[in-house]
């Protein structure tokens, strides 16, 4: 199949039909060895490496790393209070809006 390149910015864009429409947001673009353009799409799945580390596990251990790391999340130390810095601008750590303060 053939299709449009045109440009976009200061860049090339290349019009995908919809035959082979994208379900991402993002691509990876790399060339073959043979120098042939290769497009993969980019699924946004952070959570996807610690799942499959998880399933490595048994469900009684599983179930027991979860539940740890829960209870660490609850066992945090509290939150520092810090001065602002000299130039005026606020601690990065500082998640308050402007309204609140």
């Amino acid at each position: 199949m053939i299709t449009r390149v045109f440009r976009n910015g200061n860049g090339q864009a290349v019009r995908i039909p919809q035959a082979f429409r994208l379900d991402a947001d993002r691509v990876e673009i790399s060339r073959t060895e043979h120098g042939d353009l290769l497009i993969r799409p980019v699924v946004d799945d952070r959570a996807r490496a610690l799942r499959e580390a998880l399933e490595a596990f048994d469900d009684e251990l599983g179930d027991a790393f979860v539940a740890q790391v829960c209870a660490d999340r609850l066992d945090q130390a509290p939150r520092q209070e810090r001065e602002a810095l000299e130039d005026g601008s606020r601690d990065p750590g500082d998640r308050t809006s402007a309204r609140t303060r």
